[in-house]
C-alpha cells in the first residue's frame, strides 16, 4: 500500500516522509526533535573499482532515544538510484524506520556515503559497471566500519554491541559487512538488497546477478552473526526469484539468514523498507528480540475511548489549524489515523502503518503526543 502522510503544527508548518531514497523531499528540512536528529561528520578512505583511493568527508545523520546512555548502535545504509536520479539523491534520512529502532533502545547513525549528496562528482567508489561487485560491496562496508570507529567516540553509543541494515545497495554493504565478522557486530538486516538492477528499463532483470551469487557464497564463510534478509515478490529491481538464489548462495557458502518473502507492495517492493512496515515491522521486531533486544517500539493504536464521536471536530483538543487538519483526516480513506500533542500540534497519516506515522508526525517537533483516532475510532482519553 502506497504512504501517504501529512504532518503540521499550530503553525501550519508542513513535512514529508521520503517514500524512497530516489525522491528527497523538497520541502524545508527540519529536524526531528524527539529523536535529537543532528548532522556529524567524520572522514572515510574508500577505493572505487579501478583502485583509486580518496579520502573524503562522511556526513552522518544521527537518531537517538532520550537520556545519555549508552545505547547498542544500529548503523542503517541508503541504496542507489539510477544514474540519471542520483544528482538528487540527497541525504538520507529513514525516519519512520530510525523511529521505530529509537523506540527499541538504539541509537541510529546513518551515513549517506561518499558519491551521494555533497560529495557526488567525479568520484564514484560504488561504480561496479556490472562487473565485479567486490569493490562496491568493499566500498560501502569501508564506510559502515568507518562509521562505527567514529560511534566509538560519541559518549552515548555502546559500540561493542551494534547491528548493520540498509536497503538495495546499503542491503549489499550489509551482506558484506557481515561476511568481514567485525568486533562487536551481533546481527544484520537486509532489506532488498541487491545491485544492478533497473526497473525502468529492465524490470526484475537486474544485469550480472550471477556476480552476486557468487560473492555472497564466497564471503558467507565468514560471516559468525545471524542476520535477516527481508524481501518483496514485485521488486522491480530483482523480481522475486533472484534473491532466493542469492539467499541459498549465502546459506550454502555457512552463512546464517532467515529470509522473509513478502506479498506485492506498492507499484515496486524494492521500497518495502518505506512502503509495507505493517508487514516486516513484527518480522524484524522477532529477529531483534531473539538477539536480546526485547523492548517494546511497535505503535498499535489502543481500543475505543467513547470520549467523542470519531467527526465531533469540536471535541478535538487542537487549535485552528488542527481541526482544518482533522476535517481532511475525516475525508481520508482507512486505515488512517490522528494524533494531537500536549501543546496543541498534531499529526496524521493514512495507509501504512498510520497510527506509528501520525504519531511520529506528530511527535518530531519535541513534544508528547498521542493518538487521539485510529480508522473510524476516538482513542484518546484526557490525561
Amino acid at each position: 500500500m502506497k504512504v501517504f502522510v501529512a504532518c503540521f503544527l499550530v503553525l501550519s508548518l508542513c513535512c514529508g516522509a521520503w517514500a524512497q531514497e530516489e525522491k528527497p523531499s523538497a520541502a524545508p528540512e527540519i529536524l526531528a526533535k524527539d529523536m535529537r536528529e543532528e548532522v556529524l561528520r567524520t572522514q572515510a578512505t574508500v577505493k572505487d573499482m579501478f583502485g583509486r583511493q580518496e579520502t573524503k568527508p562522511l556526513p552522518i545523520t544521527v537518531y537517538r532515544p532520550p537520556g545519555d546512555g549508552p545505547y547498542p548502535l544500529v548503523v542503517f545504509n541508503h541504496g542507489r538510484a539510477t544514474r540519471e536520479k542520483r544528482a538528487s539523491q540527497g541525504r538520507y534520512r529513514p525516519e519512520a524506520a530510525a523511529r521505530y529502532l529509537v523506540a527499541k533502545g538504539f541509537v541510529v547513525l546513518v551515513p549517506t556515503r561518499i558519491g551521494y549528496w555533497e560529495t557526488y562528482g567525479n568520484f564514484d567508489p560504488e561504480n561496479s559497471a556490472c562487473k565485479s561487485i567486490e569493490p562496491m560491496s568493499l566500498a560501502v562496508s569501508e564506510q559502515v566500519l568507518a562509521t562505527v570507529e567514529f560511534a566509538k567516540t560519541l559518549p552515548y553509543v555502546d559500540a561493542s554491541r551494534w547491528l548493520v541494515a540498509g536497503q538495495s545497495v546499503g542491503g549489499l554493504g550489509t551482506v558484506a559487512t557481515v561476511g568481514r565478522a567485525p568486533a562487536g557486530l551481533v546481527g544484520g538486516i537486509n532489506f532488498s538488497g541487491g545491485t544492478g538492477g533497473n526497473p525502468d528499463l529492465n524490470p526484475g532483470r537486474p544485469c550480472n546477478p550471477g556476480a552476486t551469487t557468487q560473492y555472497w557464497g564466497e564471503i558467507a564463510k565468514g560471516a559468525k552473526v545471524p542476520m535477516l534478509w527481508l524481501y518483496w515478490e514485485n521488486d522491480k529491481y530483482w523480481g522475486p526469484d533472484l534473491p532466493k538464489t542469492w539467499h541459498k548462495a549465502w546459506v550454502d557458502g555457512g552463512g546464517e539468514a532467515v529470509f522473509s518473502a513478502f506479498g506485492p507492495s506498492g507499484s515496486n517492493g524494492h521500497f518495502g523498507l518505506n512502503e509495507d512496515m505493517d508487514h516486516w515491522l513484527p518480522v524484524a521486531d522477532g529477529f531483534l528480540g531473539q538477539l536480546g533486544f526485547d523492548q517494546s517500539a511497535i505503535v498499535k493504536a489502543p481500543p475505543p475511548s467513547a470520549f467523542a464521536a470519531i467527526d465531533a471536530a469540536a471535541s478535538v483538543p487542537v487549535g485552528t489549524s488542527g481541526k482544518a487538519a482533522y476535517a481532511k483526516f475525516l475525508e481520508m480513506a482507512l486505515p488512517r489515523a490522528f494524533a494531537v500533542s500536549s501543546k496543541g500540534g498534531f499529526g496524521l497519516a493514512r495507509g501504512d502503518y498510520a497510527a506509528g506515522r501520525a504519531l511520529g508526525n506528530c511527535q518530531r517537533y519535541g513534544n508528547p503526543c498521542a493518538l487521539y483516532a485510529a480508522d473510524s475510532d476516538v482513542v484518546w482519553k484526557p490525561q
